[in-house]
């Protein structure tokens, strides 16, 4: 009862820690939702993730500007984006080994960089953060106003973005284009539509958000960088992508159904239960696992993913 009555009480802390924890998994997981709607699956957004935040938090650094910062881990995503859409795309190689390579790619230079910028013991480093913007009246409202209202622009941003993104896919040319590249790209392009261009530009806007999601992670998430920081976040953005359908609103429920268990795990934490701490810290992952375990087999995904196009 008093760890029930524990959590009740911390509700609305808890509700701002999940929105705050869900937007680097949604904003990944929005991008990684358009690019395999145009069939391509990038495993190496995890790697975009890392490059993103260690790119943010170099920027930051050495200028003193968070916006600069977010400039620098946007510019990296789509680099490592653009890569893996050159080697995907316009060589045909394996989605799944090019997006693993670039994860381990991903791993390696950053701790590379970090150590040779920053030296071996690796120092404590802190950077300026965005702070809280508190939006006018609403950030007032009782209990609701402080867990919704006051958050840094990322979250405002990635909230946005979960209505823009479905109406650019379900209500645009370009998107029904970008969907019948995702289902039948030899149909496609017998209609005019260049399925190397579309997939190029999916990529592209996935490595973007993937780019800022990593940024956030370092400049607003926290202050500083460190190795292997984005923790398996875009794994379970892959595992969020499948459990939404391959639809934003889906993909918006999801972000908030794994950013609530990592607010709990946090709190359940703070609370000193006297269950191990290791396992506390599995329950995101262990929820992926699961929502891959129960979903995975009964969603259709679209067709023509994960299959390399060669034109006729």
């Amino acid at each position: 009862m008093d760890f029930l009555f524990a959590l009740l009480t911390n509700s609305d802390a808890i509700l701002h820690a999940t929105l705050v924890a869900a937007t680097p998994l949604l904003l990944a997981a929005l991008g990684e939702t358009v690019v395999e709607r145009a069939g391509v699956i990038n495993i190496g957004l995890e790697g975009v993730l890392l490059m993103g935040a260690f790119a943010g938090m170099i920027g930051c650094y050495f200028t003193g500007s968070p916006y600069v910062g977010v400039l620098c881990g946007t510019l990296s995503g789509l680099l490592l984006a653009l890569l893996f859409a050159s080697l995907t795309v316009g060589c045909n190689a394996d989605q799944i080994v090019v997006g693993v390579s670039m994860n381990l790619l991903a791993v390696g230079l950053t701790g590379v960089l970090y150590r040779g910028i920053f030296g071996v013991t690796g120092q404590a480093l802190t950077v300026t953060t965005f702070s809280p913007l508190p939006l006018p009246f609403l950030s007032a409202v009782p209990f609701l106003g402080a867990a919704l209202f006051q958050h840094t622009f990322f979250v405002y941003l990635t909230l946005l973005l979960v209505p823009l993104t479905g109406f650019l896919l379900f209500h645009t040319r370009a998107g029904l284009q970008l969907q019948a590249v995702g289902e039948h790209p030899h149909a496609a392009e017998t209609l005019g539509i260049s399925v190397r261009w579309m997939r190029t530009a999916a990529v592209s806007i996935a490595g973007v958000l993937g780019g800022i999601a990593g940024s956030s992670l370092s400049l607003a998430y926290s202050n500083t960088f460190i190795e292997n920081m984005s923790a398996g976040r875009g794994f379970i953005a892959l595992a969020i992508v499948i459990f939404g359908r391959w639809k934003p609103a889906g993909v918006f429920a999801g972000a908030l159904f794994f950013g609530a268990a990592t607010a709990l795990q946090f709190h359940l934490q703070a609370l000193g239960l006297t269950v191990p701490y290791q396992f506390v810290l599995m329950l995101p992952y262990v929820l992926t696992l699961l929502v891959l375990m129960l979903a995975g087999a009964k969603i259709a995904a679209p067709a023509a993913l994960g299959q390399p196009y060669a034109r006729e």
